[in-house]
């Protein structure tokens, strides 16, 4: 199929009929999930064969309708990286994803079109609500279950689609103070002032962040955080789904638990940390990857400063919404508590 739907509206009848090889007369949708960069709905198919050869309801993700998010993701080609996670990556992987339909990109990265199955019923993670010690455990196995069957895979990690551009580095460093002044403005009165003084140091460290040359351990997911999940789908029969892959990439896998500790789950991961580490060395353990604390240590400081960044970056240039700000605080604060705590900017400074 050669035909690329940008919006829900593209999508038809007949268009998902020769998809799915089956007889569907008609189709509605509505909007689900609270992202940013893409837009995704749950489309429901009628017909004969809805609910009897396929299932009666779909889910589909689209470029976002604000035109600065959709600037954003072209730039850093996240459309690109969703398809391709998809399509190469995800059967090569033990987690939990949307089996997909569809997924394909324009040339340009500006247009895509991901149709997968719908994981309802099923519960929203919701990063500014938090979860529970529960999820924070079956988040933590999935994880493991990116991270270590493709560990030290060098065929996976140096397929062409996961490279960053060249300049990627000097690009987001030299915007990141931007988007730092437009943190500050935008939330300088709202919050803590420790926090804010360790975003306005990593700013000032944004080249030595944002250069930093590492061999990569395996894939990252790179936003690994609430909103980013599904618990209890198919009505409990499961107990979570990783969904929103535009951001993954190669790198160290602590910049996941880091970010997800951090600014994923705020207090709880203050609060459970030895826990939940212990469990993911236990889960890589079992999945044939042996590490031990002191041998994730330093990454796992510098991995808590992933969340300040992307808080920071996500804030000034995506789509501002009411949701939006309470997010970004939130990540904010959990990540710089976290951060202090830990001193990551001396970890940074120290890795350099």
């Amino acid at each position: 199929m050669d035909h690329i739907p940008g919006h829900p509206d593209d999508i038809t009848a007949a268009w998902i009929g020769e998809l799915l090889q089956a007889d569907i007369t008609g189709l509605s949708w509505t909007p689900i999930g609270t992202g940013q960069v893409g837009d995704s709905v749950r489309i429901t198919l009628r017909g004969p064969d809805a609910g009897a050869r396929v299932p009666v309801t779909l889910a589909a993700k689209f470029p976002a309708a604000d035109d600065t998010s959709r600037a954003t993701a072209a730039l850093f080609g996240l459309y690109s990286k969703e398809v391709h996670f998809y399509r190469e990556a995800a059967p090569r992987l033990d987690v939990r994803v949307p089996k997909v339909h569809f997924a394909d990109v324009c040339d340009d990265g500006q247009r895509f079109c991901l149709i997968f199955e719908d994981l309802g019923p099923a519960r929203q993670g919701d990063q500014i609500a938090g979860c529970s010690l529960t999820d924070a455990k079956s988040a933590i196995r999935q994880a493991a279950a990116i991270h270590a069957p493709c560990w030290e895979n060098s065929e996976l990690l140096s397929a062409d689609w996961l490279q960053p551009a060249l300049d990627v580095g000097e690009k987001v460093a030299a915007m990141y103070p931007q988007a730092q002044a437009v943190f500050r403005e935008r939330y300088g009165s709202r919050l803590e002032p420790e926090y804010m003084a360790l975003c306005e140091e990593l700013a000032a460290l944004s080249s030595q962040y944002h250069q930093r040359d590492s061999e990569p351990q395996c894939l990252v997911h790179g936003d690994f955080r609430l909103d980013n999940m599904l618990f209890d789908i198919h009505g409990g029969a499961e107990p979570v789904a990783i969904l929103d892959w535009q951001t993954v990439t190669v790198g160290k896998a602590m910049t996941d638990i880091g970010y997800f500790l951090g600014c994923g789950i705020g207090d709880l991961g203050l609060e459970h940390e030895d826990e939940l580490l212990d469990l993911y060395l236990y889960e890589m353990k079992a999945r044939g990857v042996d590490l031990s604390r002191a041998a994730i240590a330093a990454d796992f400081r510098t991995g808590i400063l992933h969340g300040v960044s992307t808080a920071v970056f996500s804030a000034a240039f995506v789509e501002r919404t009411e949701r939006g700000d309470a997010n970004f605080l939130s990540m904010a604060r959990g990540a710089c508590a976290m951060a202090l705590l830990h001193d990551s900017i001396t970890a940074l400074k120290e890795a350099n």
